[in-house]
């Protein structure tokens, strides 16, 4: 099985308050997904140091403050900012926006023949995201 890249809907902008993060499941990845005064990023849900949920941290700038034991993460690139000794970084997900709902783009496997596995995007179209809205391929 290989990796294929496809873009998965998630929530409606309004589902994710101002400066504030929201967790997400899709397809096996637990996401934080925040909204930067309309610029959507989306990290995985888990601090390095030990496991926090980065959705439930404070924001402050570009950065989101783990609530466990205050490691600062950059949202846009994933990095570590408060812990020089620490090159463990977060991994990030591009997002886009279209007609009004966010989308992340996500690595899905994949078949011999590139398709992606049906249990795959069965998880996908089945999963409860923000908002009581379902995810599916933009």
């Amino acid at each position: 099985m290989s990796e294929t890249k496809r873009w998965v809907q998630v929530t409606a902008v309004e589902n994710i308050p101002l400066r504030e993060g929201r967790s997400v499941q899709i397809g096996g990845h637990e996401l934080a997904l925040f909204n930067l005064a309309g610029r959507f990023l989306a990290v995985e849900n888990r601090c390095p140091h030990r496991g926090g949920p980065l959705a439930d941290g404070i924001v402050s700038g570009a950065m989101v403050v783990c609530p466990l034991h205050a490691w600062k993460i950059d949202l846009a690139t994933g990095s570590v900012t408060n812990r020089q000794e620490n090159q463990n970084c977060v991994k990030t997900f591009r997002t886009r926006v279209e007609r009004g709902v966010i989308a992340v783009e996500l690595g899905l496997a994949c078949s011999e023949d590139g398709e992606p596995a049906a249990e795959c995007l069965g998880s996908i179209a089945g999963e409860s995201c923000i908002g009581q809205t379902t995810s599916s391929e933009v």
